[in-house]
């Protein structure tokens, strides 16, 4: 639709910017929406950065002061209101030319018609994908779906960063509700969501995504003992010392060969410290305290909940509602095991492409703290340094950007 015409100024028209007047039957025109014109290297498409009105009879401030004196206001007098126009100024953004998309290099010329940027050109531009895409609104100004493909979206990995009350969990609620939505053919993939205020348990009352949602609450998240190893614990402990991960590592391959074909806890493996005779009475004393503290979050049991294939199912939700943990270092301590636990799993195909979705991501991955400080934040930085080779894809929703971990956000 023709909206208006490029006219020469000081400034313009040039590469990084041009005026045009709009036209009098035009729609209204706002500032924020795109634009095109058909230039000799293609198509260019620019977003109008501002909008103001013209009127010659109010242009000299000392004419309007004396026909004012005469008590008379210049509408009055003159026909002003045919001589008001609106002028939009637009910058360009992308040009393209046969199926190619390049930066603008080359002025649009005075006189150039100016229009509102088609559906296909917009689509093209912006990268969406109406067949297939995640729809989640609008291209503001635009009667245009905003369907976002799905991987672009996901295979960088995707940050959602707004103010308190910006809108991040709803257009999260959007995005999880599409993948929810869609079918095999068109692409599935897992989602686990750390979910730190309760917000998203509500997919699991709704009947039409109760059968694709699971919610697992902190005090129903445990940490399979028998799978323990060192290093992970290590994770949990990171001022261990080098002896104490050495008998640790004797005492946990003692207890799979003594509970074979049994289930056991971490009190057994305290146990099995406090008798021990061949172990230094000081490292057993620290590794009994240092157990005893992992044994008080509660988070250790005979078996991992949830199990890793009820973790990450194809089309499926999984909601950890971690609302009723208080402890910023127990939550650290989940979403560090989950993290590697997904990702681990995920290189060996074990699981589906999945997306980690991690609220509040500040408090898991901050910036300026050691790992040590931040237990979570070593497998967050990984996963989004090397996830896409593997399909494992991650979103961070923070309204403090800041402090936000700059090396993942970086990828």
């Amino acid at each position: 639709m023709n909206i208006g015409t490029v006219i020469s100024t000081p400034d313009g028209p040039s590469v990084s910017g041009f005026s045009f007047v709009i036209n009098d039957n035009a729609p209204v025109v706002k500032q924020g929406q795109f634009v095109m014109l058909k230039t000799p290297e293609g198509t260019m498409v620019a977003r109008i950065c501002d909008i103001f009105k013209s009127n010659r009879y109010f242009q000299r401030a000392e004419s309007v002061r004396e026909y004012e004196k005469s008590g008379k206001r210049l509408s009055e007098i003159f026909p002003v209101e045919r001589w008001e126009y609106l002028i939009g100024k637009a910058k360009p953004l992308a040009v393209f030319s046969d199926s190619t998309i390049q930066r603008p290099c080359f002025p649009p010329s005075p006189g150039d018609t100016v229009e509102l940027a088609s559906k296909e050109v917009l689509s093209k531009f912006i990268g969406l994908d109406q067949e297939k895409g995640l729809n989640i609104g609008k291209i503001h100004f635009h009667d245009v779906p905003a369907k976002l493909n799905l991987t672009r979206l996901l295979q960088k990995h995707l940050a959602i960063l707004s103010i308190s009350g910006g809108g991040k969990s709803y257009l999260t609620s959007v995005i999880v509700e599409e993948l929810l939505e869609r079918k095999p053919e068109d692409g599935q993939v897992a989602v686990i969501l750390i979910d730190t205020h309760g917000e998203y348990i509500g997919f699991a009352e709704d009947e039409n995504y109760r059968d694709k949602v699971s919610i697992v609450t902190g005090k129903d998240f445990k940490i399979g003992v028998p799978d323990l190893s060192v290093s992970l614990i290590s994770q949990f402990i990171p001022d261990m010392t080098h002896v104490q991960e050495r008998e640790l590592r004797r005492i946990l391959k003692q207890a799979k060969e003594r509970f074979k074909g049994r289930v056991y806890d971490l009190s057994d493996i305290i146990g099995m410290v406090a008798e021990d005779e061949k172990m230094k009475g000081s490292t057993k004393d620290i590794l009994i305290t240092l157990l005893s503290h992992l044994e008080d979050t509660g988070f250790f049991g005979v078996a991992d909940n949830p199990s890793l294939h009820t973790l990450a199912k194809q089309g499926h939700a999984t909601i950890i509602d971690v609302s009723d943990i208080t402890s910023l270092k127990k939550r650290q301590m989940l979403v560090s095991y989950l993290g590697k636990k997904l990702f681990d799993a995920r290189m060996s195909e074990k699981i589906p492409p999945f997306v980690f979705i991690v609220e509040e991501a500040h408090n898991f991955a901050p910036e300026g703290v050691k790992k040590e400080a931040a237990l979570s934040k070593g497998i967050i930085e990984k996963i989004a340094r090397e996830g896409r080779k593997f399909n494992a894809s991650l979103c961070l929703i923070s309204q403090r950007p800041i402090q936000l971990s700059t090396t993942a956000l970086s990828q």
